[in-house]
């Protein structure tokens, strides 16, 4: 019985530990993010938050931000989209207006097809901030 039961401790362990290091990785990756300026991860490269401002001001404080930290490649149509050359990763910024006075702000950085959820963040929490002042 004791064999058993041994083998059975072991069996459930594995799984205990399997299940605790396969979970989703924005879930992971979000509970670090999410503390520092209320934005969250929504994939491995991406940011992504609300803030009460328009999408003037953000569009306003996205293209300063990614110019001071890097270069602006691309400005899209009607101030929604916002792609930069920052740390040699390609960082895309998408505005989406929620009403008048709200805004979604979504960070995406990805370097050689790999995501730098690091490099998102930093973004994010910049443009954040510098709307605060």
């Amino acid at each position: 019985m004791n064999n058993i039961a041994r083998s059975l401790m072991a069996v459930v362990m594995s799984i205990v530990i399997a299940g605790a290091f396969s979970g989703c990785v924005p879930l992971w990756v979000g509970a670090g993010v999410a503390g520092i300026v209320g934005g969250y991860a929504v994939s491995p490269d991406t940011v992504e938050g609300t803030t009460t401002h328009t999408t003037e001001e953000c569009w306003d404080a996205a293209k300063q931000i990614a110019g001071i930290m890097g270069q602006v490649v691309q400005e899209g149509p009607s101030g929604s989209q916002l792609d930069a050359t920052i740390n040699g990763s390609k960082v895309t910024i998408v505005l989406s207006a929620i009403n008048v006075s709200t805004t979604k702000l979504s960070v995406k950085a990805r370097k050689a097809f790999m995501p730098k959820i690091d490099v998102a963040q930093d973004v994010y929490a910049k443009i954040i901030n510098s709307m605060e002042k």
